[in-house]
């Protein structure tokens, strides 16, 4: 089952608020840790004495698309020592992860699947010659152990089985040897099967499990249509039933799961993690090049438009390692947090909040995105989320000027370089849909046929309308088009000592309270507000200037805080009755809100 392509980074590249974003991330955190966090400057996979499995794997995922994506020359170089490294220190026989002979078989594979995935990242970034045969290596090696029995997948592993299939459909493409297909059904058959775990996700528990484990459940959506892309069989769909599943019982305004760290239910104070954020991203990409879906595009804008920026400092020099849709403060816990397995300081802003995963792992989310922004299928160059960039081919040049999210304007401008169509989704929540300025039907795609060497522009504009979404517990949530809204609440940051025993490092690497300083007990007194658009500035999604609001009419009631805190507020309000008269309040964009209110009641 192949529906679409993915372009290379050589090929799509960014433009407008996209290339900004991503030139944060370069200049901060993600273009940075090789030379302030020990866990990748002296990993264990370039020679080094520090941890040795997934979080130089985490990086590089992001890293290297990063520095295709800019053409940044500094950044590539960075990228290629550690592969070079990473390629030097593989194994004779293939095996490639920082571990002795003697310890392959306590040593969880989870790295092999990952590390396996980020070397179909960097060929296709770079066409290095040396990638193909390392891979091949690297797979059959762990083919040949699996199937003497030497090892088998347990751990995170089994849980995520369905990553390697990423660089076996890479083999596949390029050898016959029938050891490929048969190290996809192995780790099918060793693998675990999400179809039974189900049930545990409808009542959450104060308990850690990998069946309810938040990222395990974010990769876990794309487990169907990989392996139907690899071994065949019919595709039946089952991404849409297990995320119907977890969206009933834990689904967010902003199309996450709560999970902190593991399943947490409904409520708008519990948490998800934000490896979980980059994760689910990236099975919505899959699914949709693997079916062609638009739903799963949809839901991939409604994560990186809101759940993506919202848990990231302006500066991308910190980041949480859970979200809460109701985050009033992000302070330490002085007893017992809020979470139903994370510690009292996962939600403060900084370097290694809880655990360090996500300071590795977050930074594929913005350039994977950038990636996905086309797709390609035969001839047909189709444009998927529509953020700003440009792709070139063999069969044309398109690029597209917008500032979607932030508007619905958009203009393509293509230079066909043979016959070749342009296929444009357009989500279902476009009203008053015009091409060229003429009205269309909004039946979901367009389609338009260029000539070899014909030039033309393709101007779209719709409207959206600002609509209430029902949460659980009467609360509601305002939205405009994928756009989540919140009330801002203004902080300070303060830096936070570290734990005891913990090395204090200098800003901007320490981690931050973000202490409220303005009024957050609010009720919407309106289903409608008034849309302004701003303008995007130098930070997209700025939490001081934001590039569109809603003004909507508000009243204060006594919200209340959770029993036994107080820098929480309580999951539902303890009264809905109005206190005073209704004001007027600008909502933010959820991305933009670093503390805000997103599930209110609504009072009449």
């Amino acid at each position: 089952m192949k529906a679409l392509n993915f372009y290379s980074t050589n090929e799509v590249k960014p433009c407008g608020w996209l290339k900004r974003q991503l030139e944060i991330q370069a200049e901060s955190l993600s273009g940075n840790l090789d030379k302030v966090w020990p866990d990748v400057r002296d990993s264990k996979w370039i020679g080094g004495n520090a941890e040795g499995w997934e979080r130089v794997p985490y990086w590089l995922d992001g890293f290297i698309p990063l520095a295709y994506l800019l053409e940044n020359e500094d950044m590539i170089a960075r990228a290629k020592r550690y592969i070079d490294a990473i390629l030097r220190y593989q194994k004779p026989d293939g095996w490639i992860c920082p571990c002795s002979d003697e310890e392959r078989a306590r040593y969880d594979t989870w790295a092999v699947q990952l590390i396996s995935k980020v070397l179909v990242v960097y060929y296709e970034c770079s066409n290095d010659e040396r990638i193909p045969e390392a891979l091949y290596r690297l797979m059959k090696n762990y083919y040949d152990l699996l199937s003497a029995g030497k090892i088998t997948i347990f751990g995170w592993g089994k849980w995520r089985w369905f990553e390697a299939f990423i660089a076996i459909d890479f083999l596949k493409d390029r050898y016959s040897d029938e050891w490929i297909t048969a190290l996809a059904k192995i780790l099918k058959e060793q693998g675990r099967d999400y179809g039974e775990a189900v049930k545990s996700w409808e009542r959450p528990l104060n308990k850690w499990k990998l069946d309810t484990h938040i990222v395990n459940l974010a990769m876990m959506l794309k487990y169907e249509a990989l392996t139907c892309r690899v071994l065949g069989g019919e595709y039946t769909d089952e991404a849409e039933r297990l995320h119907s599943i977890l969206e009933k019982y834990n689904g967010t305004p902003v199309g996450l799961f709560t999970g902190d760290e593991c399943l947490s239910g409904l409520s708008p104070i519990q948490g998800t993690e934000l490896c979980a954020v980059v994760e689910q991203m990236y099975s919505y990409e899959w699914l949709y090049a693997c079916t062609g879906e638009a739903k799963w595009a949809q839901r991939l804008e409604l994560l990186a438009f809101n759940a993506l920026p919202a848990t990231i400092s302006d500066d991308m020099w910190s980041h949480q390692y859970v979200q809460m849709s109701n985050q009033i403060a992000c302070q330490q816990f002085p007893g017992k947090a809020i979470f139903r397995t994370n510690g009292p300081r996962s939600h403060l802003f900084g370097l290694e909040p809880n655990y360090g995963c996500c300071t590795a792992n977050f930074n594929q989310g913005w350039p994977k995105l950038a990636q996905s922004a086309f797709m390609h299928e035969g001839n047909t160059v189709v444009s998927v989320v529509p953020v700003p960039s440009e792709v070139t081919d063999e069969l044309a040049s398109v690029s597209l000027r917008t500032d979607y999210p932030f508007n619905t304007e958009f203009c393509y401008t293509v230079k066909a370089f043979a016959d070749m169509k342009l296929r444009i989704r357009v989500p279902d929540f476009a009203k008053n849909l015009k091409v060229n300025g003429n009205k269309a039907d909004t039946s979901g795609e367009l389609e338009f046929e260029f000539k070899a060497e014909q030039r033309g522009e393709v101007r779209i504009e719709y409207d959206r309308e600002c609509e209430l979404i029902d949460r659980p517990y009467d609360l509601h949530s305002v939205r405009l088009g994928s756009l989540v809204f919140a009330l801002p609440i203004k902080y300070r940051a303060m830096i936070c000592p570290p734990p005891k025993g913990v090395e204090a490092l200098e800003p901007p690497l320490c981690d931050y309270e973000y202490i409220p300083e303005s009024e957050w007990s609010y009720a919407l007194a309106a289903e409608r507000g008034e849309v302004t658009a701003h303008g995007v500035s130098d930070i997209p999604f700025s939490s001081v200037n934001p590039p569109i609001t809603i003004k909507m009419k508000m009243q204060k009631i006594d919200w209340g805080l959770e029993d036994g805190y107080e820098t929480v507020c309580a999951k539902v309000p303890l009264s809905r009755e109005p206190v005073g008269e209704p004001v007027e309040l600008s909502l933010y964009p959820y991305g933009c809100a670093k503390l805000r209110m997103t599930e209110m009641p609504l009072v009449k």
